[in-house]
């Protein structure tokens, strides 16, 4: 097929992430959608070895590729690294810029920024690999209590989370996440309902609710195992712990500067908290993930869904200007603490 609205679109997908698979099953859906939406859309699968940048630089020019509609998850498709390398091509594409694709990666720095603006987050602590052996001296410390969640600072699709029960299975949880980066968070288990609500073209989508059917957390297996989590859309919620949900989100989405669409998890702990766990820069796009049933309850078919996404790529963003000129350092300076001790270092963000 040739011609469109928007001239060619490739659907960016694959990539060298632990989320390859899960990227490969959204790539696929969009450009299906797509063309079933009558656009002019390929595939562009990004290599998972080599010098990925010359391979996809070359493949979007062989392919006249005008717009970029990017179903890359986790690193070099969220972390800002191909977004610098669109930018620098003069290829619009989807999504949020690079500075906020790479804070909203790094779980750490999102959370910093959010409490900065008032927003709650868990009890959190970063630890890294260097500081193994003194994991039962920092979880006391710094007055972690079990349950806890162990995970990876920088995974998307819940890669490398554990639920962690006791003591002994600490050292289990961190080594399963260490695989995944050299600094992973440990943080309370919010004990409350899981929701979700995307955020598209800046506003906000109804709230679902994840409901882990025999795991006490959304983790891996709960994600893409069938059977193993109920999705209830539009959340059965009260109607302003629903809105409030949603204006949550939508200002956790331009905190970090996003743009387009994004997906914002988060934690209802009743009566009246909305605690944030992450912005999704590049959330999953297949039929059956949790925004596009979110788009279906307010009658965003996949195919319109997959257009308006496509739209918000040609559409002048303010956000994505000012995310790209934010050149502030991330770390510890957005109001938390950083506490030291003979572990090394451990920055912490606590709830508000």
């Amino acid at each position: 097929m040739t011609g469109g609205r928007y001239g060619r679109i490739g659907v960016l997908m694959g990539g060298p992430s632990a989320e390859r698979e899960i990227s490969l099953r959204s790539g696929e859906a969009l450009v299906q959608g797509l063309i079933r939406a009558g656009e002019d859309a390929i595939p562009i699968e990004v290599k998972d070895t080599g010098d990925l940048t010359r391979a996809l630089v070359s493949d979007l020019d062989m392919n006249d590729i005008r717009v970029a509609c990017l179903a890359l998850h986790g690193a070099f498709g969220e972390d800002g690294t191909v977004q610098r390398l669109l930018d620098s091509l003069g290829i619009p594409y989807t999504g949020s810029g690079p500075t906020a694709s790479r804070l909203a990666m790094d779980k750490l720095a999102s959370r910093q920024r959010f409490l900065k603006e008032g927003l709650r987050v868990p009890l959190t602590v970063c630890v890294h690999r260097e500081c193994e052996g003194n994991l039962h001296r920092i979880v006391k410390e710094e007055g972690l209590e079990f349950p806890m969640v162990a995970k990876p600072i920088s995974q998307g699709s819940s890669v490398g989370v554990s639920l962690v029960l006791d003591e002994e299975s600490v050292q289990a949880a961190t080594a399963l996440a260490w695989q995944y980066n050299d600094r992973i968070l440990l943080e309370e288990f919010v004990d409350g309902r899981e929701i979700t609500v995307g955020v598209l073209d800046q506003n906000p989508l109804p709230v679902v609710e994840v409901k882990p059917l025999r795991r006490q957390i959304f983790d891996f297996s709960a994600k893409y195992q069938e059977g193993l989590t109920e999705y209830v859309v539009p959340a059965a919620i009260p109607k302003d712990i629903f809105t409030e949900a949603q204006e949550v989100a939508t200002r956790a989405h331009k905190t970090l500067g996003c743009w387009g669409l994004t997906r914002v998890d988060m934690i209802w702990r009743q009566p009246d908290e909305i605690i944030v766990l992450e912005v999704n820069t590049i959330p999953g796009f297949t039929r059956s993930s949790l925004v596009p049933k979110a788009a279906a309850a307010v009658d965003i078919n996949f195919e319109e869904l997959c257009l308006r996404w496509v739209r918000t790529a040609l559409k002048p963003s303010a956000f994505r200007t000012a995310g790209q000129k934010d050149t502030r350092t991330w770390g510890t300076d957005y109001g938390t603490a950083s506490i030291s001790g003979d572990f090394g270092t451990t920055s912490r963000g606590s709830a508000v």
